[in-house]
């Protein structure tokens, strides 16, 4: 199903599904309950506790690539991070662990010398992105929060963020994809082939974590910093 114009809050829930599945992981992230019905976004949103333009704003986002400057303005800092943070928790306790162990499970016995080097890959590339979420979680979402209550933030402002926001991370799981597709035989390959399919849509969906960092929440903190020195 295509849907060229942007989502809108009276749009079904699960014409929105079934523009792109991808969006699935998104709605998780939210804490959006499964269960449709026939509600329309803005009655899933708000029977759910979640501002409909927070939603609105990153799903359309993700499904176009734009900013929708309508929804842009009305939202807050916090209600992006507390996104951010939800996809922090997903990637941790779900998506990594489930990556791995498809991936260990498709490693084919007769490469014992390269299966262990393949999941220390694996392995050394989680902790670089926890390292990453953890600088996250530690300064920029307490910052964001301290901004949101009006409290003094001298010690961080968010160029400093910008400064240190490492791109290359979302970008090492193509190395261990590249690996792979080019050296690794395997007599039960469909097992490898769905240990990509995750390894590809957890690259690009790590991509779009980073774009919504810097595309709406980074100018959305400049915005309230402005504000705060009352230009």
């Amino acid at each position: 199903m295509k849907h060229s114009a942007p989502f809108t809050k009276t749009d079904s829930v699960v014409d929105l599904v079934s523009t792109d599945y991808d969006i699935l992981p998104v709605l998780s992230r939210f804490s959006l309950p499964l269960g449709f019905g026939n509600k329309s976004i803005g009655e899933l949103c708000v029977s759910s506790g979640i501002n409909p333009d927070v939603f609105l704003l990153v799903v359309n986002f993700l499904l176009s690539g734009e900013i929708d400057h309508t929804y842009l303005s009305c939202v807050t800092p916090l209600e992006v991070a507390t996104f951010l943070h939800n996809s922090h928790d997903y990637y941790l306790n779900y998506k990594f662990p489930h990556i791995r162990a498809n991936l260990v499970g498709a490693l084919d016995p007769a490469h014992a010398d390269v299966n262990p080097v393949i999941v220390k890959y694996f392995d050394d590339y989680i902790r670089q992105v926890e390292a990453h979420f953890h600088y996250e979680e530690k300064m920029l979402f307490p910052y964001v929060r301290a901004l949101h209550e009006g409290r003094e933030t001298n010690c961080y402002k968010v160029d400093l963020f910008t400064r240190q926001h490492d791109h290359d991370v979302e970008g090492k799981l193509g190395e261990l994809k590249n690996i792979i597709l080019r050296y690794y035989s395997t007599s039960v390959p469909y097992k490898m082939y769905d240990a990509l399919v995750d390894i590809y849509n957890c690259e690009e969906d790590l991509q779009k974590h980073a774009q919504i960092e810097d595309d709406i929440l980074v100018p959305l903190l400049r915005e309230r910093e402005r504000k705060g020195r009352g230009k």
